[in-house]
């Protein structure tokens, strides 16, 4: 199933998309979804954000290329942090660049969404509480960054957290293709059989540490090539047999 968030000229709501159409989802996507019997054209829909998670936790350094590329080593156990909930926007929505950085990084994603509350998942069951997965772009102020010498500046302002188009609930997410074109130049071209710390691995470890809710999301990391944008431009990042999740970068 297609699982999105939209807005149509009644209000919001869960939807499943089926081809052309979008059916409406009562209440919530977990479980079993009870459907409205209300359908749209998906042309006369918005897509929003996918899910609004209660917390984003995302994976550093997880494509060996990708700590190379900065001079790091290769975290022997997953090295996480959070991003807020209100750094999440949806497709098309806008990057706002804030005026205290020189330099805003795009960084696409495979994110994990979680289908129901879950603690000390091991790593064998990790599948079974997965709701699915979506692109994401883990938006980074890397001067402040690296000025800092943590991330939760760097990485949790507004807006610097897309997610969607949708999620896909039905596909092995195992080894796709990732690609981030910036203005329609590919700078990133990976898979995600190259993460270091596997998704089943990663859903233990995570849960391990913290319960996870339904909705919450999981960012396992990006692949080498990532890079600055700029007022004006448009970051597009394509998963294998999910979609394309496109942002414009704008001034604040």
């Amino acid at each position: 199933m297609r699982l999105a968030r939209i807005a149509h000229a009644g209000g919001v709501a869960f939807a499943s998309i089926e081809g052309d159409e979008v059916l409406e989802i009562a209440e919530h996507p977990f479980g079993n979804p009870n459907f409205t019997g209300k359908r749209w054209p998906l042309a006369d829909v918005r897509l929003l954000a996918p899910i609004l998670p209660s917390k984003v936790i995302a994976v550093g350094r997880n494509y060996a290329a990708h700590a190379a590329e900065f001079g790091n080593e290769v975290p022997a156990s997953p090295m996480t942090f959070l991003k807020p909930s209100t750094s999440v926007i949806g497709p098309n929505a806008a990057i706002k660049l804030p005026a205290e950085s020189e330099r805003v990084d795009f960084e696409g994603e495979l994110a994990i969404v979680i289908g129901q509350p879950v603690k000390n998942v091991p790593a064998a069951r990790a599948a079974s509480v997965i709701l699915g997965y979506t692109i994401a772009n883990d938006v980074s102020a890397r001067d402040l960054q690296k000025a800092d010498g943590q991330w939760g500046r760097a990485k949790g302002y507004d807006t610097f957290c897309p997610l969607g188009p949708w999620i896909e609930t039905s596909i092995d997410a195992s080894d796709l293709a990732l690609r981030t074109e910036l203005n329609g130049e590919v700078k990133q071209n990976s898979r995600t059989s190259l993460l270091i710390h596997k998704i089943p691995e990663l859903v233990e470890f995570v849960s391990g540490v913290m319960t996870l809710l339904p909705g919450d999301v999981i960012l396992t990391g990006t692949p080498e090539g990532v890079g600055p944008m700029t007022d004006g431009q448009s970051v597009s990042i394509t998963i294998e047999g999910i979609g394309t999740l496109t942002n414009p970068a704008q001034k604040a």
